[in-house]
């Protein structure tokens, strides 16, 4: 299994700032623009687990229709995420609260984890591995970047 590390800092990044303005551009701005042009699955979420940008790629992947469909859903309303049981039952609150782009955002670190999904009705689960990390707005998390790959 190949080995990722991602890591984003801000002596890293680029002070991308607004013409008109010249004010510094947050985190999130920033990835919510390079996510929806991105040619692998990946989502951007606020605090409130809003989506703010998702990848042509993720939608294909967790058959979620267009990008433009799901922006500004709840992450939990848009994908239907279950457990690792036979019965294959949907996470509670207190479950889904662990998934990676939540725990990012509430323990402000890098997070890495397994997650199942039913795509459609009717079509199998999917197991994918999710890496995300935390969004600053200053120094204050914003949201939550995450990449998703199948496990096969």
């Amino acid at each position: 299994m190949a080995h990722v590390e991602l890591s984003l800092s801000g002596a890293f990044v680029p002070q991308a700032r607004t013409p008109a303005e010249d004010e510094f551009v947050p985190s999130v701005d920033r990835w919510t623009s390079t996510v929806a042009a991105a040619a692998e699955p990946c989502l951007v979420i606020d605090t409130s687990t809003t989506i703010l940008a998702v990848s042509a790629a993720c939608c294909e992947l967790f058959g979620l229709g267009k990008p433009v469909e799901i922006i500004g859903q709840p992450l939990g309303e848009a994908m239907r995420l279950i457990d690792f049981t036979a019965v294959a039952a949907e996470l509670d609150a207190s479950d889904v609260e662990k998934i990676p782009p939540l725990l990012a955002i509430r323990s402000e670190r890098l997070a890495r984890g397994l997650l199942r999904v039913v795509p459609s009705p009717g079509e199998p689960p999917l197991t994918v591995d999710a890496i995300t990390t935390p969004l600053l707005n200053g120094d204050r998390v914003a949201g939550s970047l995450t990449f998703f790959s199948p496990v096969r």
